[in-house]
């Protein structure tokens, strides 16, 4: 039905003679580990009342040592600010977090995670691991090759958009 994503770059290449089509395999795996990694949260989460995008943002705020400026938080998710603070806005809604002004600087919001937000991460993120574990049991000894080559490729990314 659909072309392989090698047939699809060859296809791009005889379209656009001399544009480099090589980042398309690299992309187009990492979109479908995500897209699988979705699609197998999507059933933890349905009843669950948070997105993974929440869930993703609290964990880190579930051992922090003490309040987090909202835009660190960001950087640590390698999201956008914007974004984060929507999310943050929606979690301090449901009494998951808690903002307070920076007595340091006031532009920015100190985040703490609240009691209600702790145990929300205790419960649902052991079942995401269990989730992930067991979409990812299949690695056996390749796990430690797969996490060395993700992280070069995110050392990489990183260097390369601090140039731009």
């Amino acid at each position: 039905m659909f072309p392989s994503p090698a047939e699809t770059r060859a296809q791009w290449a005889a379209r656009l003679p001399g544009v480099d089509t090589s980042p398309m395999e690299v992309v187009a795996a990492l979109k479908h580990a995500v897209g699988l990694l979705d699609q197998t949260l999507d059933p933890l989460y349905e009843g669950a009342g948070l997105t993974p995008a929440e869930i993703g943002t609290l964990v880190p705020l579930r051992h922090a040592t003490r309040p987090v400026i909202a835009r660190r938080l960001a950087e640590r998710l390698g999201l956008s600010p914007a974004g984060v603070s929507k999310t943050l806005a929606k979690l301090e809604k449901r009494g998951l977090i808690a903002r307070t002004p920076n007595p340091a600087d006031r532009r920015s919001v100190l985040v703490t995670i609240t009691e209600e937000g702790a145990r929300t991460v205790d419960d649902l993120f052991p079942r995401q691991l269990a989730a992930e574990g067991e979409l990812l049991a299949g690695l056996g000894a390749d796990r430690e090759w797969v996490l060395g080559a993700l992280r070069r490729l995110v050392e990489v990314m990183e260097g390369n958009r601090r140039r731009s």
